[in-house]
């Protein structure tokens, strides 16, 4: 049986010419495809030289870089498994990670390593290397010392390629386990879902710690041999300034508002665009109309998780193969993929009628194993008929389109990042002279979403919000502060106790928005 590593798949994509520019930075810096195979041969040769058991994970918290891309390509050819760690972590969610993972190796930035270090030696990691974003870092010159030549390492379908973390919506988070068949079935039915073609170039303006960058638009662009115009961070202005360069855009509804409020954002300015690809975050009707009257073009929304890669997808075109006359939608997330069955069931467990709201469950070649040294939950989380539990909340139309209406567990999402209220509340309940927190989420114009803190104090203590605000920003991701902070007498509860977050959303939905 032949080899299944994505790696192999990825490489058998790169063109003939590999003197071509793969990829191209806003610094200006070009890679060649022979650059990417060069350097991700060496980078895997120096992970192959350290020994590591099978299985070892590659834990890497690094800022955006063309060679943390490589890093990524390199553990796939030596046959280890990645894990991507959110750059904006902190202390005591780095100690999470890496005492739950156990990785042989941690990556980080230059910056951190005095602390991460401590952190990954103290769990029993042997090796700590380092990566800037200038091409900097032990990393770096470690791997120049050893050979361009790396014959990939074969992998099975099944063989575990990557861990993600997703937060828990109760406690901890959780380690989806991605495998190399996962990843490359998904890759290779977006390149013809999403008609990729000879000659596309990608903007890349995401980060590389998620699904969406990291495996949708990476993957994407690699499958297709499609060079990819790097940026470091979104910057609208540079982003429109590239287009007439590019063919596809992949962002989170954040990007799209904020190109909108950008005057160079014109049709002539997107004229050699192909497609604009939404998601990780629900897209405003409100943005979906403004950027095809502004632009002529109509985005495209699609829906994925951390355990699933990409699961629905408005059509590319009004392809007949899609069922009847079908468009892009606004508000909907579209059709099930080739190969994914979905389903809306109740709290019973039985099916919904159409166009009734339910519990969102899924199944097919890209979704998750299960989650990491987490046997009870995983078993919770999937269905007897091996159908995953997503967590959302949707429905189905009579034309197949399906909309996800909500999420279960109070899940908040903030300019595309997922913030889980269990997380920080447990965070704000440690504090002294704190009794009991809430957080919700509440629109907000440019995040989408944001957390507003609403906390009890104990009789006599003086909580003042702005202290509980910066506590937090001392231990947590920034994503995840909340905007607000509120102290309060009580929260409001049902009859059985528990705290009525709808009202609290209710309270205070118009503190960003007019």
């Amino acid at each position: 049986m032949s080899s299944q590593n994505l790696f192999t798949a990825l490489r058998a994509a790169f063109p003939s010419d590999l003197n071509a520019v793969a990829v191209e930075t806003d610094e200006g810096l070009r890679y060649s495809w022979r650059d990417l195979d060069r350097a991700t041969a060496m980078m895997a040769n120096l992970l192959a030289s350290l020994d590591l058991p099978q299985g070892s994970r590659i834990a890497v918290q690094v800022e955006k870089s063309v060679e943390a891309m490589m890093l990524y390509l390199a553990t796939l050819r030596a046959g280890y498994v990645f894990l991507p760690l959110n750059t904006a972590y902190q202390r005591a969610e780095i100690e999470y990670f890496i005492g739950n993972a156990e990785p042989a190796v941690v990556v980080c930035s230059p910056a951190n390593f005095g602390w991460v270090s401590k952190i990954a030696f103290k769990a029993g990691t042997q090796h700590v290397f380092t990566l800037g974003d200038d091409r900097t870092g032990s990393l770096l010159e470690r791997a120049a010392h050893h050979s361009d030549q790396h014959k990939t390492v074969s992998k099975k379908a099944d063989d575990l390629a990557a861990i993600l973390y997703t937060s828990g919506t109760t406690g901890r988070s959780k380690g989806a386990m991605l495998t190399h068949g996962n990843m490359l079935s998904n890759a290779e039915m977006l390149k013809d879902y999403w008609g990729w073609k000879r000659g596309d170039v990608l903007i890349h303006a995401l980060p590389i710690f998620h699904v969406h960058g990291l495996f949708v638009a990476i993957h994407g662009a690699l499958i297709n041999g499609s060079k990819m115009i790097w940026m470091a961070k979104f910057d609208p202005k540079r982003v429109i300034a590239r287009m007439p360069e590019a063919t596809v855009f992949m962002g989170v509804p954040t990007l799209y508002v904020r190109m909108l409020a950008e005057p160079g954002l014109t049709r002539e300015a997107v004229r050699k665009m192909r497609l604009f690809i939404a998601g990780s975050a629900p897209l405003l009707l409100e943005t979906f109309n403004e950027w095809q009257q502004r632009t002529g073009h109509t985005i495209l929304e699609r829906y994925g998780m951390s355990e699933t890669v990409m699961l629905t997808s408005n059509p590319y075109s009004a392809d007949k193969r899609f069922g009847q006359q079908t468009e892009r939608r606004g508000g909907t997330v579209g059709f099930p993929l080739p190969g994914v069955s979905l389903r809306v069931r109740g709290d019973d467990g039985k099916d919904l009628p159409v166009g009734d709201i339910g519990n969102i469950q899924v199944k097919g070649p890209n979704v998750f194993q299960a989650y990491w040294r987490m046997p009870e939950k995983t078993a919770d989380e999937f269905t007897a008929d091996g159908f995953f539990k997503t967590g959302d909340v949707g429905k189905i139309d009579e034309r197949g389109y399906v909309t996800i209406v909500g999420r279960s567990k109070d899940l908040i999402i903030s300019g595309g990042y997922n913030v889980y209220p269990a997380e920080i509340e447990g965070y704000i309940n440690e504090m002294a002279g704190v009794v009991e927190s809430a957080l919700v989420g509440v629109p907000h114009p440019d995040f989408g979403e944001v957390g507003v803190a609403v906390v009890i104090g104990k009789p006599g203590a003086s909580l003042k919000p702005e202290a509980i605000v910066a506590d937090l920003k001392s231990k947590l991701a920034n994503f995840k502060i909340p905007k607000r902070c509120f102290v309060v007498p009580e929260l409001p509860r049902n009859t059985m106790g528990k705290v009525q977050k709808n009202l609290l959303r209710d309270q205070y939905k118009a503190l960003f928005v007019a």
